[in-house]
C-alpha cells in the first residue's frame, strides 16, 4: 500500500529526483508535447542548455534537430491510440553527436483527479551495438564465404586425387602385362590393387560429403560392397557381410579403418579359400563404445597355426605391414587368432572385448 504525498511541491520534488536519478536520457512532456522535466542524462547526452529546454516544444529543441518524422510518428499518431510504445527505432543526424541509432521508449501518463496527461519518453543510444550487430553478421558472411571457397577446393582436391590414383593404377598395370617376370608381375598386380584399394576408400570419403562425422555402418557396407564386386568373381563366391551399430567416427580416422578393412579382405579373399566353398564367407563387424571402438574381420576359411597366424600378422609382407602401421597410427591393439578360419581383431584403448556377432 504507498502511502500520499503531503503536499504538490513534494511531489515535485520526488518526481525531479527520480528522473535525474535514471541513468538513460528522459523527457517529460505535457500533451502539447512541452518539455516538463528532463534528466541530467539528456542534458550531458545532447548538449543541450536546461534554460533552453524547459517549457520549449520538443520539435524546437536544439535549433529542431528533435522535428524527426519517426518520432513525430510515434508521439502524434501511435501514442495517442496505444498509450505506450517499447522499442521505436530512430536513426538519426543529432548536431554534436552524429550520427545515432535511438530506441525510444514512450508512455502516456494518465491522471484520475484530471483531464491532463503527460508522456514519459527515454532513450537508448544503440548505435555501437547495432555497429556490432553488423560486424557480426559481416564475419558471418565471410564465413560462409570461406566455407564454401573451402567445399568447392576441397571436391577439387578430391577429384584430382581420384583422377591421379586411376591414373597410377593403369600405369601399373600396363607394366604388368608388359613385364616377363612373374615375380615382377606379382608385385606390380598387387601394387594395382592397393592403389585401387586407395581409390575406393578415397570415393566412399568423397561420397560423405566431406564431413567430420562418418556413420561406421553405411561407409563399411558401401566399401565391402565395392570390394566384393571387384574381386570376388563367380568361379569363388564368397559372401562378405558387413554387421555395425549406429556409431559415427571422426573422418580421419574413417580412412585408417577403410584401409585396414581393405587388406583385410584382400588377405582373406587371396588365401583363405584355396578351393571353393559354397559356404564360404567373410564378415567384418564393428562396434563403438564409449572408451573406444572394436574392429573384427573374420573368415571361415582354411585358417592356419595361430603362432603363424601371428608371426604372419606382425612381420608379413607389405600388406601386414601397411596395416600394422595403420593400427598404430589407431592408437589400437591387434590379435590375430585361428580356429575355424582366421580372426583378426582390433581394438581401440579402453574398448571392452567383443565376439565376432553371427552374419
Amino acid at each position: 500500500m504507498t502511502r500520499a504525498i503531503p503536499g504538490i511541491e513534494d511531489a515535485q520534488t520526488l518526481a525531479q529526483a527520480i528522473v535525474d536519478t535514471i541513468h538513460e536520457p528522459l523527457l517529460v512532456l505535457d500533451s502539447d508535447l512541452r518539455v516538463l522535466a528532463a534528466s541530467r542524462s539528456f542534458y550531458e547526452t545532447f548538449k543541450v542548455d536546461p534554460e533552453q529546454t524547459m517549457s520549449c516544444l520538443l520539435y524546437d529543441l536544439g535549433d529542431g534537430q528533435w522535428d524527426i518524422p519517426a518520432l513525430r510518428l510515434l508521439l502524434e499518431t501511435i501514442i495517442p491510440e496505444r498509450v505506450a510504445m517499447n522499442g521505436f527505432e530512430v536513426s538519426h543526424d543529432f548536431p554534436g553527436l552524429g550520427q545515432r541509432i535511438m530506441l525510444l521508449n514512450a508512455r502516456k501518463v494518465l491522471y484520475a483527479t484530471s483531464s491532463n496527461s503527460t508522456i514519459l519518453l527515454a532513450f537508448t543510444d544503440i548505435t555501437a551495438r547495432r555497429a556490432i550487430e553488423r560486424e557480426k553478421e559481416s564475419l558471418l558472411d565471410r564465413t560462409r564465404d570461406l566455407l564454401n571457397q573451402k567445399q568447392v577446393l576441397l571436391q577439387e582436391m578430391q577429384h584430382r586425387v581420384a583422377n591421379s590414383l586411376q591414373i597410377i593404377a593403369s600405369i601399373l598395370m600396363l607394366k604388368a602385362r608388359a613385364v616377363t617376370s612373374e615375380e615382377t608381375r606379382f608385385h606390380l598386380k598387387d601394387a594395382h590393387q592397393r592403389v585401387i584399394s586407395v581409390a575406393e576408400v578415397q570415393s566412399h570419403l568423397h561420397a560423405s560429403g566431406g564431413v567430420d562425422q562418418i556413420e561406421v555402418g553405411p561407409y563399411l557396407s558401401k566399401l565391402c560392397g565395392s570390394l566384393a564386386g571387384s574381386m570376388i568373381g563367380e568361379s569363388q563366391p564368397i559372401a562378405l557381410t558387413v554387421l555395425a551399430g549406429q556409431g559415427v567416427i571422426g573422418s580421419d580416422k574413417a580412412v585408417s579403418i577403410g584401409l585396414i578393412v581393405t587388406e583385410l579382405v584382400i588377405n582373406a579373399v587371396k588365401y583363405a579359400f584355396p578351393t571353393a566353398r559354397d559356404d564360404a564367407g567373410i564378415t567384418v563387424t564393428f562396434d563403438s563404445q564409449a572408451d573406444g571402438w572394436t574392429l573384427i574381420v573374420s573368415d571361415n576359411g582354411v585358417g592356419k597355426a595361430e603362432t603363424e597366424a601371428v608371426a604372419t600378422a606382425t612381420h608379413g609382407g607389405l600388406g601386414t605391414v601397411i596395416v600394422d602401421a595403420l593400427v598404430k597410427q589407431l592408437d589400437g591393439h591387434m590379435t590375430v587368432t585361428t580356429t575355424t578360419g582366421v580372426t583378426v581383431t582390433i581394438r581401440h584403448k579402453d574398448a571392452p572385448a567383443l565376439a565376432p556377432l553371427a552374419a
